[in-house]
Order: structure tokens, then C-alpha cells, then sequence
């Protein structure tokens, strides 16, 4: 009987992901409504900074600030 629950609870966590997998999907659509490809994200830019000296350093060390 336990082996059912979690068998049962395993396939709606499946389904779940699969559904908002798919709903993702299908979010982009132009200005009429009618389905396009989505363009690609850009990746996000790591973040740079530089010392007093202006070199660049970790962000995390003493003194350093972000590069503009």
C-alpha cells in the first residue's frame, strides 16, 4: 500500500514537470497572437571589479568595487 502512494506521488511530481516544461514552450507569440519562435536569452554577464589600483580583483576582496 505505501509503495502505491509513492509510486502515485512520483508520477503527478512527473506530470507536474512536464506540463510547465510544455507552458514554457509555448509562451512566445507575436503581436497578432500567433505562435513564434522564441528568441535566445543572452546569458547573464559575470560580474567584474576592480581595486583601488584599478585592476580587476575578485568581487568578494577587501576594497574591490564593480567595474562599470
Amino acid at each position: 500500500m505505501m509503495t502505491r502512494t509513492i509510486i502515485a506521488a512520483a508520477a503527478a511530481a512527473l506530470l507536474t514537470v512536464g506540463v510547465s516544461a510544455s507552458a514554457d514552450a509555448a509562451a512566445c507569440r507575436d503581436a497578432k497572437g500567433k505562435f513564434i519562435k522564441c528568441p535566445p536569452t543572452a546569458p547573464a554577464k559575470a560580474a567584474r571589479c576592480k581595486d583601488a589600483k584599478g585592476k580587476f580583483a575578485k568581487c568578494g576582496a577587501p576594497g574591490a568595487m564593480p567595474a562599470k
